[in-house]
């Protein structure tokens, strides 16, 4: 029998994002295209998400069909929601489950997989950092983005998948949207985390670390954004800044991680989402044990692990 292929197909917020798997679960393609914002926003409207995925996805579809005439498409998943959890909803979203389910009509009507992209975005830490094994123990992961902040128990399911818990995590701003409003602030253009990260490394300015604010599983890091902007008005150096800026969310990350061992035990832990590619905040957490990252490229939005999860799922009810 001829090998099979999966597609994956993630809309979320800010990037347009496909990729193919085959069947020993190896990435073939990882596509994206990024969802444009005007000049001094902070963000997109829903409504404006949605019309750029919809001028987005036939360029990132005609991309991916240009790789894909000769190989047996065998099912399509797509991100439908954003977490694994009653209500969870977002409308950008809508934008990949329609084209999901149009492309795997166009193939003969192959199986549509819905799944989560928080799902999608651990898969795809646990691809990247070859530490897939974990999907059959507990393990413990972090989110962490502009649209999440999240401390996750993770489980191994019959399926072959694995359930989400929320444990934890931010309980106003996330750690993406409050980086970006800094950095908008700075005069940046958004999204500004590679920016500043590049600015950070430039930084030789001795700073005062801003108080972080943890206690227990949760934190608040609303506050930073008003420290950055006094830093910012007292020194007007946006490598000062932002150095201070990837310092504290390093330091509540750090903290936040101490307390879940505490409270789950020695589990290993997962970073994924876009704030984790920054180098800054990795080498605040890599001295603890049993710590995976995903590459820069698995990191930030993609749909590697959605394309990678809707094979499990396949295969799984094939056996």
């Amino acid at each position: 029998m001829d090998e099979v292929f999966f597609v994956g197909i993630d809309t979320s917020n800010y990037t347009t994002s496909a990729a193919l798997a085959d069947e020993s679960g190896r990435i073939l393609l990882n596509l994206k295209r990024p969802l444009p914002v005007c000049e001094g926003q902070r963000g997109l409207r829903q409504s404006d998400a949605v019309f750029s995925h919809v001028r987005n996805l036939p360029l990132i579809m005609d991309e991916l069909s240009s790789h894909i005439s000769a190989k047996r498409i065998a099912a399509v998943g797509v991100s439908a929601f954003p977490r694994d959890a009653e209500g969870s909803y977002m409308p950008c979203f809508l934008s990949g489950v329609a084209a999901a389910h149009s492309f795997a009509a166009a193939l003969g009507g192959v199986p549509v997989y819905a799944l989560s992209h928080q799902m999608g975005h651990i898969m795809a830490a646990l691809y990247s950092a070859e530490a897939e094994r974990l999907t059959g123990e507990r393990f413990l992961a972090f989110h962490v983005s502009g649209g999440t902040t999240e401390a996750l128990l993770v489980s191994p399911s019959p399926d072959s998948m694995f359930s989400v818990s929320l444990v934890g995590g931010t309980n106003d701003l996330n750690a993406g949207q409050a980086i970006d409003r800094i950095g908008v602030m700075m005069g940046l253009k958004f999204p500004c985390g590679a920016e500043m990260e590049r600015l950070a490394h430039e930084n030789t300015k001795e700073f005062v670390h801003f108080s972080t604010s943890v206690r227990g599983l949760s934190c608040n890091l609303s506050g930073l954004e008003n420290m950055a902007a006094k830093l910012y008005s007292e020194s007007g150096d946006r490598a000062l800044v932002s150095a201070a800026v990837f310092d504290f969310v390093g330091r509540t990350l750090r903290k936040l991680t101490e307390a879940l061992r505490n409270e789950y035990g020695d589990l290993p832990i997962v970073y994924g989402g876009g704030v984790m590619s920054n180098s800054l905040i990795q080498h605040m957490l890599k001295a603890k044990k049993d710590t995976y990252f995903a590459l820069p490229e698995f990191s930030s939005d993609n749909a590697s692990g959605i394309a990678l999860l809707c094979r499990r799922k396949y295969l799984s009810a094939e056996k």
